[in-house]
């Protein structure tokens, strides 16, 4: 049978390779050994055909003959590449039909797989049918997983005829053999496309391997790898698909159960559950807040009210700037007022009468607006609220302008449907379904009973539910994929500019950990009892005593706005409030004056038991997933001619980076700092084989540097002859396999790039 295979592919090596590279590629790719899971069948058929490459191309004729072949069909395919675009571009709907009638195709995958030819202008081999296997998993070892999926996946239909019959070898070991090729081929084909930030396709991939070995029964171990990349993929998985179009709809409705699930695994947003993503209770939080600009406010209400319930302060928080957002975008004052009255259980271990003022203040109770600044321990929001009220007989004007200013820059920016619109309380207050609704709002006055003054410990004020925006979560990274996948710092997306938070007056971020606050959403308050009234604070009640019960709610609100509208009537609530608020108008031109009292309220983190938790923190980075090793000692920049003892440094330097790639550390990346194409590409191919499959080498050398010639027409260009001794002991994971001690005599070839010298590759002489 055909396979899309080359003689030089099977090598890793390429058209150029001279005689001895060819010798010791073969001998590099024979001692790299596939997972212990392969039987004899596959690793026999593997070694074949790494044996029938080596004598092909080591017979000077017959490497001849095949490479008139391989370079004819290579031309033939770049020609006919080209003239396939350039009618692609001619008539893109002859090519539609095309692909439509491809599509179409209804015959047994088996027999596809059976009769269709390779493409005659791919380079291919011709192969005995129990080579096979053996084929299989040098492809899979090539990072071609489509490809492995597309040759493997049609013989694992039940009943295929061509493994039941024998053709491929003894089928108790073959079939066991292609579900494990097919397999890891899903495996890191997932992680390829997730370090690519390909997260759905990602997760597709290692549930299609995963949904393989259960119907087959098999390799539990693989099993396991692809449920836990599964499970540390979700966060990122969640992340592209509520990112995705609300037109999207099923995808998004997946994206949030994912989420849910893996609330109910964790016990909530600030539970302490397992759910095996990698995220801890902080990093988990600022998870969730990076979602939320990816969700309506009405997918927010409906999660955090939910999980609000479990209970959680941080979802109730959570629900309160949802229900604030809503109640002001839709002109609905009832969801501010729940949003008030959810604050009341925050407010028992919390400061946030901050935000219990701005929600007064959009209720059109000014008196508890008041009240709640003066029980604030906020110094700065409040400085600003008060340097913008210096003409007024109270703070509404500052109170006003913060509030507007607030929910433009730090509320609305959260939700997906909200970002884009402008805040205006002169709009707000002037809506007729919010002057109808605040003219019947029963008294409020009693719920000063639910608030307590938080004192601050330690001398610091324990005041705002405060964000961090300094560090993003640190989820592992997914597991390297192989040959072909360069090593990414994955950052979907672009880490967030945080500097806007600077800018803002306050960012009401989310609650911390509070502890077990207690949340019922139905709860109405009731009306304030003597005794209650005796705990209130003594400031808040003399300030209440002063300014009446708000039984006149239109007198009231136009009394605390201005002074100068006291004798208008009462009962013409939306002139008073428009009259108020267009002493705020006037106030906007000061703005541009106080940016730089702007940039200081962002106000104290929380300490003790508050976790902390950012609107602005950055999306997630994935490190690496091994601290990485350090660099070699490379011989520092030099000019002019290299010397014996330079040479011996960069040779040593090589040796040293050979056994920590391919030493039980694998640390590939040394590589890099000594050796330059073609030499690099064949040795981080070896050493990323060999850590995939859990082997290692170790040595011991010793080396005597015979001499050093540097090129006379190209003094960037040396050659140095040395003599190394070798001493290698071939590991399977820790089972020693095999060993061998050689005494060489060996050419390097050096190139010196950007002043740094590098061994291009090398010959062994005789």
């Amino acid at each position: 049978m055909l396979i899309p295979l080359d003689y030089y592919r099977i090598l890793g090596l390429p058209i150029q390779a001279t005689a001895e590279q060819l010798q010791q590629a073969h001998r590099d790719r024979t001692l790299q050994l596939p997972r212990r899971e392969y039987s004899e069948v596959a690793i026999i058929a593997r070694k074949q055909l790494l044996d029938e490459a080596c004598a092909v191309l080591s017979d000077s004729d017959g490497r001849k003959a095949y490479d008139a072949s391989f370079l004819a069909k290579t031309y033939d395919r770049e020609s006919e590449a080209a003239i396939a675009a350039k009618q692609r571009s001619k008539s893109s709907a002859q090519s539609a039909t095309v692909l439509q009638d491809d599509a179409g195709e209804t015959a047994p995958a088996e027999s596809k797989a059976l009769d269709a030819a390779p493409d005659p202008h791919t380079p291919s081999i011709e192969i005995d049918d129990n080579q096979f296997v053996g084929a299989l998993l040098v492809l899979q070892e090539l990072g071609e997983y489509e490809l492995v999926q597309k040759l493997g996946r049609p013989y694992l239909n039940n009943g295929s005829i061509a493994i039941v019959e024998g053709r491929f070898g003894d089928p108790q070991l073959v079939r066991p053999d292609i579900v494990l090729t097919v397999s890891l081929a899903c495996l890191e084909l997932g992680r390829e496309q997730w370090q690519q930030t390909q997260y759905e396709n990602a997760a597709k991939s290692l549930e299609a391997g995963q949904e393989l070995l259960l119907r087959e029964s098999l390799f539990s171990s693989v099993r396991g790898e692809m449920q836990s990349d599964i499970y540390k993929l979700r966060p990122y998985n969640i992340l592209e698909l509520l990112s995705l179009p609300e037109e999207k709809v099923a995808e998004r409705r997946e994206g949030l159960q994912i989420l849910r699930e893996m609330l109910q695994e964790r016990g909530g947003i600030d539970g302490s559950g397992d759910d095996q993503s990698g995220l801890g209770i902080e990093d988990f939080l600022r998870f969730v807040q990076q979602l939320r600009k990816h969700l309506t406010s009405s997918e927010q209400q409906t999660l955090f009210e939910t999980e609000a319930g479990r209970p959680s302060a941080v979802a109730t928080y959570l629900s309160v700037y949802t229900l604030l957002a809503q109640g002001f975008a839709a002109r609905g004052p009832s969801m501010i007022r729940r949003a008030k009255l959810m604050l009341m259980q925050l407010g028992r271990r919390q400061d946030v009468h901050l935000e219990k003022a701005v929600c007064s203040l959009l209720l059109g109770q000014t008196e508890e607006a008041s009240r709640a600044l003066e029980l604030s321990s906020e110094k700065e929001p409040l400085a600003f609220i008060r340097e913008h009220s210096q003409d007024s007989p109270d703070l509404l004007p500052g109170l006003c302008l913060y509030a507007e200013h607030w929910l433009q820059e730090e509320v609305f920016p959260h939700f997906r449907d909200l970002a884009s619109q402008s805040v205006s309380l002169k709009d707000y207050f002037a809506d007729p379904k919010v002057q109808a609704y605040l003219e019947a709002l029963p008294l409020d006055g009693e719920n000063a009973n639910e608030w307590v003054v938080v004192q601050p410990r330690s001398g610091k004020p324990q005041g705002r539910l405060q964000p961090t925006g300094d560090r993003p979560p640190t989820p592992p990274q997914p597991p390297a994929a192989k040959q072909g996948a360069s090593n990414v710092t994955f950052t979907p997306p672009v880490p967030a500019d945080t500097s806007t938070a600077a800018s803002a007056p306050k960012d009401h971020a989310t609650a911390a950990a509070l502890g077990a606050a207690t949340y019922n959403p139905t709860a109405t308050a009731g009306r304030e009892s003597p005794t209650a009234k005796q705990r209130r604070n003594p400031s808040s009640s003399r300030r209440s005593s002063g300014k009446g019960d708000l039984t006149d709610r239109a007198r009231t609100i136009a009394a605390q706005i201005s002074a100068q509208v006291k004798s208008m009537p009462r009962n013409r609530l939306a002139l008073f409030i428009v009259a108020g608020v267009l002493s705020l108008l006037i106030l906007w031109w000061i703005l541009s004056l106080f940016a730089s009292a702007l940039q200081a309220l962002s106000g104290p983190s929380l300490e003790g038991e508050q976790a902390k938790v950012s609107l602005e923190a950055a999306p997630i980075e994935i490190p690496a997933l091994e601290a990485a090793a350090p660099e070699p000692s490379a011989p520092a920049p030099v000019s002019g001619a290299i010397t014996d003892e330079a040479a011996g440094q960069i040779v040593q330097s090589w040796l040293s980076a050979k056994a920590a790639a391919l030493g039980p550390n694998h640390a590939v990346e040394e590589l890099k700092q000594v050796l330059t194409e073609p030499a690099l590409s064949r040795w981080q191919l070896m050493a990323e084989a060999q850590k995939r499959n859990n082997a290692n080498q170790r040595y011991v050398h010793k080396l005597e540097v015979r001499g050093v010639k540097t090129n006379p027409t190209n003094p960037d260009r040396a050659e140095v002859e040395a003599q190394v001794s070798e001493k290698a002991e071939v590991f399977d994971g820790d089972r020693l396999v095999t060993s061998r001690n050689e005494n060489l005599r060996i050419r390097y070839d050096l190139i010196r790039q950007e002043g740094q010298w590098r061994i291009m590759d090398w010959q062994v002489m005789k």
